[in-house]
């Protein structure tokens, strides 16, 4: 299609987009298969959002929520906005003109989550219009259970404990590469550094600080808060962001950005075990170049799906407690099945996660042996 939304026998189903005039609200929603149940998936406002881009999320959030084995779709959202220029004000009649162009649509078929640039207010206010069910990631008062918790991040850390030990890697003596020190990136280097690990690279949007003797997380999250950026901890050395993949580390953790391991960076990864903290942060294609090159991936819907099972938790009426315990046992539990699946098959991670959620897709889908429409 020309809108670059591709597609196929397991959806898209539903694909919206709406406007309006008075908040100048101009948002998609993207209900990519509902096989297992209403669609989940964040809000994403940036200035440069697309309905592809919306739509790939969407698919990636099918095959996450099936193989976390939650009683969820796929789905995912945008907003064409730049929250930097929003007053708080202008924001709220954002979200809460989107809300009202999905009555009826949300929460029967769609459940909307925190994603780039929301969080647990703009659950809030989007509840406000469409009931505390619309939504997930909500704040406390309203039942919630916020993504600021740290979940994903704390399911990524379980990744990384599964994969290691599948890798034959002792985590106690193992050199950590973080990207990214947001929720997930945060989160994920205060339990390896518990763990034992040593943090030996942190980045942000603003640099990479390396220290091969190790990073302190304490010192780290100081540095943040107080300067903005992880790059005046101190001491050590500041890097280029593009470093990160590249340092002589036992383990890679990507925790932000897209599109962060190009083909351009294979031959310079030293990392034995990557875990894929963050959406997409390289293609199919590279991962089965470092697969060829002994480098262990744990894909993105496998390694960072604390967030969705979180939301789960929240749905469900479960306790703080409770999520946290549900996060480590499906983490675990689906990263030992997906690496021992690969082995068994001689499998990229990647391709052996895909195989058990197309599956666990099929089984309750009725139109998705289908053949896909035909392009025009």
């Amino acid at each position: 299609m020309s809108n670059g939304v591709r597609f196929d026998a397991y959806g898209p189903q539903k694909t919206i987009e709406v406007y309006d005039p008075k908040s100048g609200m101009h948002g998609f929603c993207v209900i990519d298969n509902l096989a297992l149940g209403p669609g989940k998936g964040g809000i994403r406002m940036t200035p440069t959002v697309s309905i592809a881009e919306v739509a790939a999320l969407a698919r990636t959030m099918t095959w996450k929520t099936a193989m976390a084995e939650l009683p969820f779709g796929g789905a995912k959202s945008g907003l064409i906005a730049d929250p930097r220029t929003l007053s708080p004000e202008k924001k709220k009649g954002i979200i809460q003109a989107f809300a009202e162009a999905l009555r009826g649509i949300s929460p029967e078929s769609y459940i909307a989550a925190p994603d780039i640039n929301t969080a647990e207010q703009e659950m809030g206010w989007f509840a406000e219009v469409l009931g505390r069910t619309s939504c997930t990631g909500k704040p406390k008062a309203l039942g919630g259970l916020p993504h600021e918790l740290g979940s994903t991040g704390f399911g990524v850390f379980h990744a990384t404990n599964v994969a290691a030990e599948h890798a034959g890697l002792d985590l106690r003596n193992a050199r950590v590469a973080i990207e990214g020190f947001g929720n997930v990136g945060r989160f994920a280097a205060k339990y390896l550094a518990e763990a034992g690990a040593t943090l030996a690279a942190v980045s942000d949007s603003r640099g990479v600080i390396s220290n091969p003797s190790g990073l302190e997380f304490e010192k780290l999250v100081q540095a943040k808060e107080e300067h903005g950026s992880v790059t005046m901890y101190g001491s050590g050395k500041v890097l280029p962001n593009a470093e990160i993949v590249r340092l002589p580390v036992d383990i890679l953790v990507t925790a932000a950005v897209p599109n962060l391991i190009g083909p351009g960076d294979v031959d310079h990864i030293k990392a034995k075990l990557i875990i894929e903290g963050s959406n997409i942060p390289t293609t199919p294609d590279v991962e089965a170049i470092l697969h060829q090159k002994k480098v262990l991936v744990v894909p993105d819907f496998v390694a960072n799906a604390g967030g969705v099972i979180s939301s789960y938790a929240e749905w469900a009426g479960k306790s703080e407690a409770d999520m946290f315990t549900l996060v480590e046992q499906k983490v675990k539990k689906n990263t030992r099945i997906t690496l021992e699946h690969a082995k068994e098959r001689a499998l990229t991670p990647r391709d052996a996660a895909l195989g058990i959620a197309r599956q666990r897709v099929l089984e309750k889908c009725a139109f998705c042996r289908i053949e896909p429409p035909r392009k025009r």
